[in-house]
């Protein structure tokens, strides 16, 4: 347990920021779910839409440092793939 003042502090910070990361990781993977599921089940449209919010949420979570870029960047481009391929 921490003794000093700045460091009960810094474990408090490190507790939000650790929850923010966690929300931000789990909303950036549920919208590259369902842009997975529209792919499968809905149409082109839909698909599309839901494409564009992943990718969004993929840039927000590379600007965030959630993500490192390279990552973003490797998961962007597999998504776009799989929308290219899926329309024919």
């Amino acid at each position: 347990m921490a003794h000093s003042r700045s460091a009960k502090k810094r474990i408090e910070t490190t507790r939000k920021r650790t929850e923010q990361n966690k929300r931000a990781k789990s909303a950036l993977k549920t919208a590259i779910r369902r842009f997975e599921e529209a792919v499968h089940v809905d149409g082109q449209e839909q698909a599309r839409e839901k494409l564009q919010k992943a990718l969004v949420s993929i840039d927000k979570g590379a600007s965030k440092g959630i993500l490192h870029k390279n990552t973003a960047a490797r998961r962007k481009s597999r998504l776009t793939k799989k929308f290219n391929s899926s329309t024919g």
